[in-house]
């Protein structure tokens, strides 16, 4: 031995098990070449070689005193590792086997006295490198190391050998297998042999077979059987495996030395072994059997016996043959050979051949009286298995049955239950198969198994046996139903289907409307509806059918109306629950409806097809009036506005003035910033210009904007006179039984509230009520609300950029103000639209709904009509809490969480809404900063360090900010932040009174210096024109994503030149995560009604809830 054992063993440990492997294949093949040596002794040398690979590489290793003193190769595995690689170590084994010729052997005798015990002491200096080594990349050399893949491609020799082992007794068959060259050896051990493969494991089996275990060492026709053997040699490691010990309860689960042949296997064998031949072991004799893809010559024959008998027999041993069955194929197993049987074959010979084997027969007899079911039975099935002299077949040819046909005769009886009469023919003979006396007397052949499949037909139409008429008779509607509109043209295919008149005249029908006429008289919409191919009286009987989806409606003289995908039908019932139609109003043909409801029916009208609509003029020119594309190009706009009003404004005004016309309330519902109030004071004006005695219109707005109207209004229209209705309860009164003098009166919801006694008993009818942010009055229970709708005006318009917030509830109250009782009650909106829509996401009730309010509400977005506005961007920013922050956050969160859960337990979940919503508050306050609820908190907030970076960032670059939050106390932290770095400020809070506003808007909007405006979300939020600001930053979400917009639109509005950089402020792993999540979900709520998308969302439910704290 050239070099010492410790040295080999710590660099096969440094190169890993993989590079050793694959080293040894190197030297084995002669890949080495030893160009230089130096050796001193067995722990002092230096080596010199040449690897041969993908390339050729040199290596060099030096060993001092039984440690690797330096190691080389230019290969990329060295580069890549700076460690062993398998060319260097592939050169050690070399040398240490073969030797240097310039190494004489008494030299390496002299120099063996002065090998020192230094070999215990190799080097363990390089083991944690090695070791980094050896687990990165270990697992790449397969890649790595292809160059000897390639090499040893077309160098397989080694021959794989299987032998079938077939028990005839238990039926059981397996397989065994050899391998070798020249000398063949059994594998006895299946499993251990995967294992070397997977591990490209060396091995020797014997003196003439050694080898490393990589697939191409196989020949190539043995590599199909080495796929096979892998496949289950690998199920057999598993199972045997310590670690599945739940296989077995003693010893080994599967044996190791051979492969079960189950039916999968068989399948996978032949494929393996198709055209070869395989040595067999039966019943201890050894043959060889060929794998054959064709039927075996297994034939039966019809024999006659004398005049009155014949039999079946059989060419073979019935009884001999063996079957197999595989997962996809049957096998038939002769002497010779293994055969793959087709599915012919097998449904017809191998079929046959069960019945003889199953009951032990060699032959099966029949008589003449049998021939015909030879015929219709047994030859239908396995014809080609029985052979037939040509003379015998000519003989019994007079037994064939003829064609079966099938006569069905339709009727309905007196129940209206469909009826059928049916009839099996042969030829010119008939009879009924339900009368058993008929079919007794019946003396012709017959094919039993064509006339079973008749009569299933019958049976799995859901036809019954009516034994007293002797018919098929078919009760169920719903299967009349389907047997009409459906079966019937299957039954037409396969049989003579004849019918009564009885039957024709119940034929089902479509339901049509001749015509309709539609004309506006005396503020009254008519309807005419008397041509309808359906009675009336029975109308609400098949509404209600097609409510609940039902396929189809049966009329009183058993005919069916089919109700699918009927125009005619959805048009009624559309306009019954779009009008609150009475169903008795509805009988006599006409129906009389407000006039406000013509833009609905006109809606409807356009979704009928085949139906003549007759218009009268006055219907017409509301419907034309009112057409958001064809609004009166000639309408007057005041001269006053007609400059400054921008195409879409001009748009609004005329659909305004139109709605007006016709005494009809509307809602404004265009974006915010797109200059609703114009809008409005273009229709005061205009109605001041062109009537005298003019009636005093009264606006209403929350109270931060009620000086923003008066300003608004003296700006475009100063021959307005006006009033803002303040001052103390006294002076109020004063002013409002002064409001004649006015044009247009102003006040706040607030103190419309307070003084809705004097409006009252003022008794006066304003021209225009004008409700302003009217998701002010969504809440109709609230003294807002209510106070409004006491109010007389001839017209009533609604402004709001958001007319759903949260629920349709909200849409409805808007409604209930500008055209009360057009939605119905409340109650009957809930339960006809509001529910259908929240809780089963109802498309019927939707689009109904959309319909309905379509006419009534102009909604324009800054995208469609603002071409010009600067670029928005909106980036959300996350954040993540510090360590002391989190640890408040997650004990506060498991906390609160049980609290809850008891809460909820002990008094239900409408009665826990306060607990719920401070604990989301105390969870939202801690994202912002503990500081806002834990005293003396001395920790930071990652979220103000962020806030801070991106406020002192876009002062640096120019950029004044707007800052929204929705806890004022949080400002009082900001406040100092700001201090600290000299950065000058606003802040407007609910406090902030309606004068000092405009002053601060005014101020921040011309005052280069101040750079930051703190503003609270809720005050801050509307009427606030804010366009020298060009960055705003959410602290905190809220709820309401409407919300968040009116804020950013407090900069993002006419007037804005700057791109405005939005940033939303979001803690990771927090509530604020999931409020952020609700909000995109509820701002589909929105473009659901007021656009086309189709999906609705409503309060937080309680599982919501939950999951905030989830």
């Amino acid at each position: 031995m050239l070099v010492n054992e410790n040295v080999i063993e710590q660099l096969c440990m440094d190169a890993g098990h993989a590079r050793t492997q694959k080293a040894r294949k190197y030297q084995m093949l002669g890949n080495v070449s030893i160009t230089k040596v130096e050796y001193e002794n067995e722990n002092n040398f230096e080596i010199h070689a040449k690897v041969s690979g993908t390339e050729q590489y040199d290596t060099y290793v030096e060993v001092k005193n039984g440690e690797v003193e330096e190691i080389s190769c230019d290969c990329p595995d060295y580069y890549n590792t700076y460690g062993v690689c398998k060319h260097s170590l592939a050169s050690v084994f070399e040398f240490d086997r073969n030797g240097f010729q310039d190494i004489k052997k008494s030299d390496i005798i002299k120099n063996q006295d002065s090998i020192t015990r230094q070999n215990n002491k190799n080097a363990n200096k390089y083991n944690g490198f090695h070791q980094i080594v050896k687990t990165l990349y270990n697992e790449e050399l397969d890649e790595i190391d292809s160059d000897i893949d390639v090499e040893l491609k077309n160098k397989g020799t080694i021959k794989i050998e299987p032998q079938i082992i077939y028990d005839k007794f238990t039926r059981e068959m397996k397989i065994e297998f050899k391998i070798g060259n020249k000398r063949m050896y059994k594998l006895k051990n299946l499993a251990e042999f995967y294992v070397r493969m997977m591990n490209k494991e060396f091995y020797k089996y014997g003196d003439k077979l050694e080898f490393v275990h990589t697939q191409e060492v196989f020949e190539e026709n043995s590599q199909k059987m080495l796929d096979f053997i892998m496949k289950y040699a690998e199920v057999i490691a598993y199972t045997n495996s310590s670690a599945n010990s739940n296989y077995r309860y003693y010893g080994k689960a599967l044996n190791e030395s051979s492969i079960i042949i189950g039916n999968t296997a068989i399948d996978e064998l032949f494929d393996t072994l198709e055209n070869k031949t395989v040595l067999i072991t039966r019943e201890y004799e050894k043959q060889n059997i060929k794998f054959i893809d064709q039927n075996p010559d297994l034939t039966f024959r019809l024999e006659k016996i004398d005049n009155d008998e014949y039999r079946i027999i059989a060419d073979f041993d019935v009884f001999k043959i063996v079957i197999l069955n595989g997962k996809k194929y049957k096998y038939v197993l002769t002497d010779e050979n293994l055969y793959r049987c087709n599915k012919e074959f097998e449904k017809t010979t191998l079929r046959l051949l069960k019945i003889f084997r199953e009951n032990f027969l060699t032959q099966i007899s029949l008589g003449k009286d049998e021939l015909g079911e030879l015929f219709s039975v047994v030859l239908s099935k396995v014809k080609n298995a029985i052979k037939i002299e040509p003379g015998l077949l000519e003989e019994i040819k007079e037994y064939e049955p003829e064609k079966l046909g099938v006569k069905i005769f339709l009727d309905y009886d007196k129940n209206n239950y469909l009826v059928a009469d049916v009839r099996l023919c042969y030829g010119e003979n008939e009879f009924n198969p339900l009368n058993s006396q008929e079919e007794k007397e019946f003396k012709y052949s017959r094919n039993l198994i064509e006339e079973t499949k008749a009569m299933n037909i019958f049976r799995k139409t859901g036809f019954m046996f009516d034994v007293q008429n002797l018919k098929f008779i078919l009760p169920d509607e719903d299967k009349i139903y389907e047997f009409l509109t459906n079966d019937i043209n299957y039954y037409m295919k396969k049989f003579e289907v004849l019918a009564t008149e009885n039957f024709k005249s119940k034929e089902v029908a479509k339901p049509k409307i001749g015509t309709v006429g539609v004309r506006v008289e005396n503020n009254l919409l008519e309807i005419d509806m008397d041509k309808l191919n359906i009675d009336l009286k029975q109308l609400e009987d098949i509404l209600q059918k097609y409510k609940l989806k039902k396929k189809y409606y049966r009329l009183k003289d058993g005919s069916f109306l089919d109700l699918q995908e009927s125009n005619e039908i959805d048009f009624i019932d559309k306009l019954i629950s779009g009008t609150d139609v009475d169903y008795k109003e509805l009988e006599s043909g006409t129906i009389r409806l407000p006039v406000n409801r013509t833009l609905y029916l006109n809606q409807l009208l356009k979704e009928i097809k085949g139906t003549e609509i007759v218009k009268n003029k006055e219907y017409k020119n509301i419907i034309n009036g009112l057409d958001k594309n064809l609004l009166d190009e000639d309408e007057k706009i005041p001269e006053e506005v007609e400059p400054i009003l921008r195409p879409y404004q001009k748009t609004g005004f005329k659909w305004l003035k139109t709605l007006d016309r016709y005494k009809f309330g509307g809602i404004l519902a265009d974006d915010m910033g797109l200059g609703k109030t114009i809008q409005i004071i273009s229709i005061l004006l205009d109605y001041k210009q062109n009537t005298e005695d003019a009636k005093t219109s009264i606006v209403v707005s929350p109270s931060s904007l009620s000086l923003n109207w008066k300003n608004e209004i003296e700006k475009f229209a100063p021959d307005l006179k006006i009033k803002v209705i303040r001052g103390t309860a006294s002076e109020r009164k004063m002013k409002i039984n002064q409001l004649e003098k006015y044009d247009v009166i102003i006040t706040s919801y607030d103190l419309l509230k307070r003084d809705i006694d004097v409006y009252k008993d003022k008794k006066y009818c304003f021209k225009y009520i004008i409700a302003d942010e009217a998701q002010y009055l969504k809440n109709n229970t609230t003294k807002n609300a209510k106070a409004i709708k006491m109010l007389n005006a001839e017209t009533r318009f609604a402004l709001t950029g958001t007319p759903i917030e949260n629920s349709l509830a909200e849409l409805w109250s808007i409604f209930d103000l500008i055209m009360p009782g057009y939605l119905f009650s409340y109650k009957e909106f809930k339960s006809t639209y509001e529910m259908p829509i929240v809780r089963d996401e109802d498309r019927d009730a939707m689009n109904k709904l959309k319909m309905l309010i379509e006419p009534f509400v102009l909604r324009r977005t800054k995208k469609e009509v603002l071409t010009e506005l600067p670029e928005k961007t909106i980036t959300v920013l996350n954040n993540e809490m510090e360590e002391e922050q989190r640890n408040i956050y997650l004990s506060y969160l498991v906390q609160a969480k049980q609290e809850l859960q008891d809460e909820i337990s002990a008094k239900g979940y409408e009665r826990s809404q306060i607990k719920i919503l401070a604990a989301l508050t105390r969870l939202r306050q801690i994202c912002c900063h503990p500081g806002l609820f834990i005293e003396d908190y001395k920790g930071g907030s990652s979220k103000l360090d962020q806030c801070m970076e991106i406020v002192e960032d876009g002062i640096t670059a120019g950029h004044k900010i707007l800052l929204f939050s929705t806890y004022t106390s949080m400002f009082e932290i900001l406040e100092k932040e700001l201090n600290k770095r000299n950065i000058k400020y606003f802040k407007l809070t609910g406090s902030t009174k309606v004068d000092e506003r405009i002053e601060l808007v005014d101020e921040f909007n011309q005052n280069k210096d101040i750079s930051v405006f703190l503003i609270s979300l809720k005050a801050g939020g509307t009427g606030l024109n804010l366009i020298g600001a060009d960055m705003v930053i959410h602290y905190d979400p809220w709820w309401n994503l409407s919300a968040e917009n009116q804020a950013t639109d407090r900069a993002y509005r006419i007037g804005q030149k700057n791109n405005v950089q939005v940033y939303k402020l979001i803690t990771k792993d927090s509530i604020e995560e999931k409020i952020y999540e609700l909000q995109q979900r509820k701002a589909e709520l929105t473009d659901n009604m007021l656009n086309t998308q189709t999906t609705f969302i409503n309060k937080l439910s309680k599982d919501d809830i939950m999951n905030l704290f989830s």
